[in-house]
């Protein structure tokens, strides 16, 4: 199921509600405040996808079966016209974008394929196949690049021709299924979020492989939204929780954890190194990991936890004793906001110019959220790009 906010004098939230629903809505706000629904519309299949153009207004609507559906929506926003059928998967649509500038609709499904068809004609243009099912997509309009999530916590960036594509990088540093995609085609950089939790920034543009890593929810992360004017990204995750990342600082990258056959603070074996544990006649111990140095240390020599914002860890994790002496009070200062949605998040959109933030929960309920007091009211008055 999706939501979207449009881009409308009167705020409308446009809807493919919950799968056994079949329909899609357009609810549109009258003079009283009340949302009421304009157009109620019955598909054939469970809604699983939407992607919506907003100065064509041609919405996309995936599909259970593997089809999408292309509509036309008119100017009061009160009539939908069916425009075509799109085949473009075997089985459950998972995202969708459209590009006007190659007239191109774009889409990743449980099938395990992107696949890529001419709106002009509705022919298919090219297709390509995955190990996993692909769950998300992201598209640079400019470069013709894809990112595509998939369910083995993987992403991989394509390069998309008229009838062929080509593999350019793949991307991995989730331990769960990717959820959720954002790009920012501006400073070039790619958000995702996953089933273990944690978000990670990837710095496509910086060509370092610079990565960062932000640990702050309790479940999967089931939306992203980077707003590049003030340099925040908004996450939501499946227990409802809303955060709002300060993006405007210079991070730290968590480092990669180092491999050892002993402690590397007291030089202990673990478990595993026979051979030491018999040279000194002693039981091998455990391997744990400090998040702050990488390094492969014992639990007695880890016995602290901290907070390391700076790093991305909003929560308490296991650090080494002497790093744990390292760390100051202001480091453990919160680089992000946290905040309650009151319903387990199944989506999320963001109107970015106008603050506004819409989420639909598993509770069959879809809020509208006025953001501007967390990522400031700058949004609505024309705030300026650095």
């Amino acid at each position: 199921d999706a939501r979207y906010l449009l881009d409308d004098a009167h705020t409308t939230v446009f809807s493919s509600p919950f799968p056994q629903h079949r329909t899609i809505r357009v609810w549109l706000k009258r003079d009283s405040g009340q949302y009421w629904p304009s157009i109620y519309h019955t598909m054939s299949s469970p809604c699983s996808a939407m992607a919506y153009h907003h100065d064509s207004r041609r919405i996309f609507v995936g599909q259970d079966n593997g089809a999408i559906m292309e509509f036309h929506i008119s100017e009061d926003f009160n009539k939908m016209n069916f425009v075509k059928t799109y085949p473009a998967h075997q089985n459950r649509v998972s995202a969708i974008t459209f590009c006007l500038t190659s007239e191109w609709v774009i889409s990743t499904g449980h099938d395990k394929c992107i696949s890529w068809m001419c709106t002009r004609s509705g022919s298919m243009l090219g297709r390509h196949y995955f190990t996993s099912w692909a769950s998300c997509l992201q598209y640079d309009y400019e470069t013709r690049y894809a990112f595509v999530g998939d369910y083995s916590g993987q992403i991989t960036l394509l390069k998309l021709e008229q009838n062929t594509c080509s593999i350019i990088t793949t991307l991995k540093g989730h331990e769960g299924s990717i959820t959720s995609l954002w790009w920012d085609p501006v400073q070039r950089l790619l958000f995702s979020g996953a089933s273990d939790h944690s978000i990670i920034m990837w710095d496509i543009g910086g060509r370092k492989g610079r990565t960062l890593l932000l640990q702050g929810h309790h479940d999967k992360v089931q939306a992203i939204c980077y707003i590049q004017l003030t340099r925040q990204l908004v996450s939501c995750s499946a227990d409802g929780g809303i955060a709002v990342w300060n993006m405007d600082i210079s991070r730290e990258e968590a480092p990669q954890w180092l491999e050892s056959d002993s402690c590397q603070k007291c030089e202990q074996p673990f478990f595993w190194n026979i051979k030491q544990m018999w040279d000194t006649k002693t039981l091998g111990l455990r391997q744990h990991h400090c998040r702050k140095c990488g390094q492969a240390v014992c639990g007695k020599c880890s016995t602290k936890r901290s907070s390391y914002p700076i790093m991305g860890f909003e929560f308490q994790v296991r650090v080494c004793d002497s790093c744990f002496e390292s760390i100051k009070d202001e480091d453990r200062t919160s680089l992000a906001t946290f905040h309650e949605g009151k319903h387990n998040i199944s989506h999320m959109s963001m109107d970015i110019s106008r603050g506004l933030m819409v989420t639909c929960g598993s509770d069959r309920i879809v809020k509208i959220w006025d953001m501007t007091p967390v990522v400031g009211c700058s949004l609505a008055t024309g705030f300026s790009s650095r």
